[in-house]
């Protein structure tokens, strides 16, 4: 049979047919000449997936997205159809998680394995997740920094309003004056430094020496400590001897004598006796005191004509 020139440009279009559908899958990362299994996964937004996106498994493409659609018209809920090759074993507990392929921001999926023995057979609802994209991943590490430099702001605020409040002019001048104190105070320490040094240095001689004095010192107690002991022996025998005596008895006769001494004084400055007497009655005083100045004038006259009193002979003899 000769095959004419019309099945020849029939088959090459149906041939060539097969192949666009098949580049167009394969662009699309559909494998037209595999076995697949379709399961499906719920989310609240999608963030750009869209279908024929890929599907990995540990970095490793498996599958792709087949369709993007909410569930209904009056939920807000998308599904998802995921595509992935039948001859993986991938169990039914496994999660689907979409993230960032790259940093354009193209979506995929990435089939976190879960441990459940049961694997998937087509039709099943995986569990879903969506990783922050890039901007959010960056908002909330910045979200934080953010806050704290607002707070640092207004802290800056704060302190810039009571630094202007705090050094007005008469703080200005107050500082100033401060600082001048300071100075001088510093010139009189450095001034003090220097004299001090310079004693040091004259009087290291004398230093020395009250040194090697103090050392002597400290020789000689220790060389008496023997004596010291015998001392510290000798009060604590005298202390437990006065311990041992009666005190009170001897407190006592004194505060007994003490007292008699007080009655004597008390009858001697009321006049009675002749101490008493003598001393409160000034009459015997100003006779003491007139014999005292008549005698003083016998005496200078005695001093001045003693031939009035003594009668002395020029030839040996008194004169009868």
């Amino acid at each position: 049979m000769k095959i004419t020139r019309e099945i020849k440009i029939g088959a090459l279009f149906i041939l060539t047919i097969a192949i666009v559908i098949w580049g167009v899958n394969f662009m699309k990362s559909k494998d037209i000449f595999s076995s697949q299994k379709v399961c499906y996964a719920y989310y609240p937004k999608v963030d750009g997936l869209v279908s024929s996106n890929p599907v990995y498994i540990n970095g490793i493409k498996v599958g792709y997205v087949k369709d993007v659609g909410f569930v209904s018209d009056e939920s807000s809920n998308i599904k998802v159809a995921i595509v992935i090759s039948s001859k993986l074993a991938v169990p039914d507990n496994s999660v689907a998680k979409i993230y960032s392929a790259d940093l354009m921001g193209s979506k995929a999926i990435q089939i976190i394995m879960g441990n459940s023995k049961t694997t998937l057979k087509g039709g099943e609802i995986l569990k879903s997740d969506i990783e922050a994209d890039l901007k959010e991943e960056i908002s909330r590490q910045v979200l934080p920094l953010k806050l704290k430099a607002e707070e640092l702001m207004s802290s800056f605020d704060s302190v810039l309003i009571a630094v202007k409040l705090i050094f007005n002019q008469s703080t200005q001048q107050n500082l100033s004056k401060s600082f001048e104190n300071i100075k001088i105070s510093l010139d009189n320490i450095k001034n003090t430094t220097y004299n001090v040094d310079t004693l040091v240095s004259t009087q290291r001689n004398r230093l020395a020496s009250i040194i090697n004095n103090f050392e002597s010192i400290s020789h000689n107690i220790r060389n008496s400590n023997e004596k010291i002991a015998n001392i510290i022996a000798n009060f604590s025998t005298l202390s437990d001897s006065l311990a041992k005596s009666n005190i009170n008895q001897t407190i006592h006769s004194a505060n007994k004598v003490l007292g008699d001494m007080s009655g004597i004084m008390q009858k001697i400055n009321k006049g009675e006796g002749s101490i008493g007497m003598l001393v409160n009655n000034d009459t015997l005083y100003k006779r003491l005191e007139s014999s005292a100045k008549n005698l003083d004038l016998l005496l200078e006259d005695l001093r001045l004509r003693p031939e009035r009193y003594v009668k002395i002979s020029v030839f040996g003899g008194k004169k009868k």
